[in-house]
């Protein structure tokens, strides 16, 4: 059986798994990572996305093995010090969610997308978002819970730099 080492939300795991364990399992069974949601299984509806190496993945797409020498951060590790993330801080006042069941991967996937675009239009949003559906909230407050942490994250640093900044 593959030993794997990670590192999950700041903690290193050393662990034999299957080679056909999904990350999403890896996460869930064995760590007790239940803030990420198993969907579809499909890789269509995103809520299991995490960000492996700071780039958002579907979980139940990758590997647990190909997860091995990786950093992988849930929803769970996202905030620092007992703090919310500015985008988790952002969906909670923007009311961007209802049943809540996508909103672990929307959470992730949008912090990728603000890492490669800090300053995103709606339009941006919505095209970077569009593989992780929602059944519940029409979307509108998703978006603009990711532009109110777009904000926050460029105020503090958090963000990459807009194009007018790195001019």
């Amino acid at each position: 059986m593959p030993q794997i080492k990670v590192e999950v939300d700041g903690v290193t795991y050393e662990d034999d798994v299957e080679p056909r364990l999904l990350l999403v399992h890896y996460l869930r069974d064995r760590l007790g990572k239940v803030g990420t949601p198993v969907g579809c299984d499909t890789t269509n509806c995103g809520a299991c996305t995490v960000l492996m190496d700071g780039l958002s993945v579907k979980s139940c797409s990758v590997l647990a093995v190909q997860a091995d020498g990786k950093e992988i951060t849930t929803v769970e590790g996202l905030g620092t010090d007992g703090q919310n993330h500015p985008m988790q801080k952002a969906f909670h006042e923007a009311h961007a969610l209802q049943c809540g069941y996508c909103t672990p991967g929307m959470i992730l996937a949008s912090i990728d997308l603000l890492r490669e675009n800090a300053d995103p239009s709606d339009e941006e949003i919505r095209e970077g978002l569009e593989g992780n559906l929602c059944r519940c909230t029409g979307y509108q407050n998703i978006v603009k819970a990711v532009r109110s942490a777009a904000t926050e994250m460029r105020a503090n640093g958090q963000a990459a730099a807009t194009e007018s900044e790195v001019a």
